[in-house]
C-alpha cells in the first residue's frame, strides 16, 4: 500500500523511538499560493540573533513568534504576537486534522537555498513532556533530516507545498531534526511549526 494513497488523511510513517505522520495537503478554503503571498505580507518577520555556545548569531532566515506565550530557545525568550485571521484559520484546520490543540506558533522564512536550520530537538521545558510539534509548509519544496541521537539513521523528507508533517510521542527525545542549505537554486518557502506551551515563562520558577 502507498503510504500516501490517501492525500485527505494524516497517514502514519514508521521510524523507531518517536511518531511521524505526514499530509500531503493541508485543507484550506485558501489555496497555497495565496496563503504564500500573505504570510510574506502580514507576518513580521524578523532575523533574530541568537546565542550558541555563548555566541550570538544571526539566524540564516527570518522568524516569528505568534501566540499565546512566551518560548525560550537558543538563550533567547520570544515573546508572541497575537495570531492574526490568517495564522488562525491554519491552526483550526491542524487542530482538526491532528486532533490535536496548539496555542502558539514559529513561522521561518528561508529566503532561498542559502537559508538554513540548525539541527536540534524541541525539548525545551515550556512543550512539556513528549511534545507535538505540527509543522505547515508553503512555498518551495526543502528536505527535511531527522538524526538519531545515539543510532546511525537518518530519515529524510521533502516536505512539499501546502504539505503538515507531525511529530510527536518520544521523537524529540531520541532525534535532531534541521535543513541544510543547498546548491540548487530556491525559492522562498514558510513554515509554521504549531506547537503547545504548557509551562508559560511567567510561571517558570
Amino acid at each position: 500500500m502507498d503510504l500516501f494513497s490517501d492525500p485527505a488523511t494524516l497517514q502514519a510513517m514508521p521510524i523507531d523511538d518517536g511518531e511521524l505522520a505526514f499530509l500531503p495537503q493541508l485543507p484550506l478554503a485558501i489555496a497555497n499560493d495565496a496563503v504564500l503571498r500573505q504570510l510574506q505580507d502580514e507576518i513580521a518577520w524578523r532575523e533574530e540573533t541568537i546565542f550558541i555556545y555563548g555566541k550570538a548569531q544571526k539566524q540564516p532566515r527570518l522568524s516569528a513568534w505568534y501566540g499565546e506565550a512566551a518560548y525560550t530557545y537558543s538563550g533567547r525568550t520570544f515573546h508572541p504576537l497575537p495570531c492574526t485571521p490568517l495564522l488562525l484559520e491554519i491552526k483550526q484546520a491542524v487542530e482538526t486534522v491532528t486532533a490535536r490543540q496548539f496555542n502558539s506558533v514559529l513561522l521561518n522564512c528561508y529566503r532561498n537555498e542559502r537559508d538554513s536550520m540548525g539541527f536540534h530537538s524541541d525539548d525545551e521545558r515550556e512543550l512539556g513532556a513528549d511534545p507535538a510539534i505540527a509543522s505547515v509548509s508553503f512555498g518551495a519544496t526543502r528536505t527535511f533530516i531527522l538524526k538519531h541521537k545515539r543510532l546511525p539513521k537518518t530519515v529524510k523528507l521533502d516536505l512539499t507545498d501546502g504539505s503538515l508533517l507531525l511529530m510527536a510521542g518520544t521523537l524529540q527525545q531520541h532525534w535532531r531534526h534541521g535543513i541544510n542549505k543547498q546548491t540548487r537554486p530556491s525559492s522562498v518557502r514558510i513554515n509554521l511549526t504549531f506547537r503547545m506551551i504548557v509551562t508559560p515563562m511567567a510561571n517558570r520558577k
